[in-house]
């Protein structure tokens, strides 16, 4: 059972069962040309929202040790946002910190439905920048506990690692959360990179 904030935003009720804290582990495995890197990770994710249209995401992994007297190995972290796509109006701050001029346009439940797609889910962006250089940006869709992400655009800086495109999925399946990541990365063709499975810990 999926149980809502009070002061949730009507546009988050479509994500709002990934708001909160979850760790687990999953497995890293990706191919480049012969050579195969395999590895258990630990990892760490939070999803939550400050009042506006959108979720707050963060990611923290680290490699488990081979030896059980070593001691885990920070790996990778991301930050970003997800939301609703919709075309943003006077009610919405920005650019910049520029404040809202109007009323909100999706206030409601019956505001969002509108938003609805053909398929029966709500279209998503989702922004993720991580910490060598690399930005991302994501479309795909939420219907029911399962989105479907795939990159429109990557942003690299120049000494940032090649990284081409990437797709997520992530599902709730028996109160975990579950996901899985391809990547076309270092001259390789979209394939399997990572995939965990997480509990709510908070």
């Amino acid at each position: 059972m999926i149980e809502l904030p009070v002061d949730l935003p009507a546009e988050l009720v479509p994500l709002s069962w990934l708001i909160g804290v979850w760790e687990g582990s999953g497995v890293l495995d990706y191919t480049v040309g012969d050579d195969s890197v395999t590895h258990e990770f630990g990892q760490r994710v939070s999803f939550s929202h400050d009042g506006l249209p959108y979720l707050n995401y963060t990611s923290s992994t680290w490699l488990f040790p081979r030896d059980a007297d070593d001691e885990p190995t920070p790996l990778a972290s991301e930050t970003g946002y997800w939301r609703l796509s919709r075309p943003l109006g006077e009610g919405d701050p920005g650019p910049g910190m520029l404040p809202p001029v109007g009323e909100p346009r999706f206030p409601d439940a019956e505001s969002v439905e509108t938003l609805r797609n053909d398929a029966g889910g709500f279209d998503l962006e989702v922004s993720i920048v991580h910490p060598g250089g690399v930005s991302e940006l994501y479309l795909g869709q939420v219907k029911g506990p399962r989105i479907d992400l795939a990159t429109d655009a990557v942003m690299r800086t120049a000494g940032a690692k090649e990284y081409a495109a990437a797709t997520r999925l992530y599902g709730l399946v028996e109160g975990h959360l579950l996901w899985a990541w391809d990547i076309a990365a270092l001259g390789q063709d979209l394939r399997t990179h990572a995939s965990a499975r997480l509990a709510k810990v908070d």
